[in-house]
């Protein structure tokens, strides 16, 4: 019974959150800072997830092979490489400590 509840506030509160979104005014939503951060907001939050799946276990830090495909993927990164070959690279070096280890 207590899931239900969870579930029904839960669906409750999306869609007042969506509610409330569509009465803010337009004028507010076209100043620069509000832009601004409608922009770098969902990077922020990529980046913090990105960050808690690669060194989080539970309620401790880790530093496994998933730290050495990030960081696989971030050089392939920094050297433009396409999508595909960025995605790939973070497999394969996650793959290949994973067996060595």
């Amino acid at each position: 019974m207590n899931v239900w509840i969870a579930i029904g506030l839960t669906v409750a509160g999306c869609y007042l959150a969506k509610l409330l979104g569509l009465l803010v005014p337009a004028g507010v939503l076209e100043r620069p800072l509000v832009q601004r951060m409608a922009a770098l907001l969902p990077v922020a939050l990529l980046a913090a997830l990105t960050a808690q799946q690669t060194f989080g276990d539970g309620q401790q830090l880790v530093l496994d092979a998933r730290a050495a495909g990030l960081a696989a993927a971030a050089l392939a990164l920094v050297l433009r490489a396409p999508f595909l070959v960025v995605v790939g690279a973070g497999v394969l070096v996650t793959a290949g400590v994973r067996a060595l280890a």
